[in-house]
């Protein structure tokens, strides 16, 4: 596992950046261990539902936290707003950071994560295999 910190600023797209970070290291697995900072925007899928929703204002990052491939990200997050109450749900792009957000990624050389279509949930799920390279344990 290496561990890769990152900070984003403020405009940029949180699923966005995370997702770019396995392409700009030739990763193919990855988990987004926690994040913190704050939102000017986010845009979150709440379970069950079909489509983000949109929740504007000033935000704090709680927790951010899922699994990323290079087939797109599977991330979590849940914020709090001014009044201190918390929404979470799935991570859609448009989550804009307000002032900062601070990441910890790690990749994980030895594996290689896919999406694919799980008959049993109707949904692209993690596949996880392991990189032609990778130690066997």
């Amino acid at each position: 596992m290496q561990a890769y910190p990152l900070r984003l600023s403020p405009g940029d797209d949180v699923r966005t950046a995370i997702e770019d970070v396995l392409r700009q290291r030739a990763s193919h697995a990855a988990f987004v261990l926690q994040g913190i900072g704050s939102l000017s925007v986010a845009q979150l899928r709440f379970a069950g539902a079909d489509a983000a929703t949109e929740l504007p204002g000033d935000l704090e990052i709680v927790t951010l936290a899922g699994s990323v491939s290079p087939d797109g990200a599977h991330l979590h997050m849940s914020v709090s707003d001014a009044r201190g109450q918390v929404f979470g749900g799935h991570v859609a792009r448009g989550c804009k950071v307000r002032t900062t957000a601070e990441l910890l990624i790690a990749l994980l050389p030895d594996h290689r994560f896919s999406r694919v279509l799980d008959p049993h949930t109707g949904f692209m799920e993690l596949s996880i295999g392991s990189e032609p390279h990778a130690r066997s344990t």
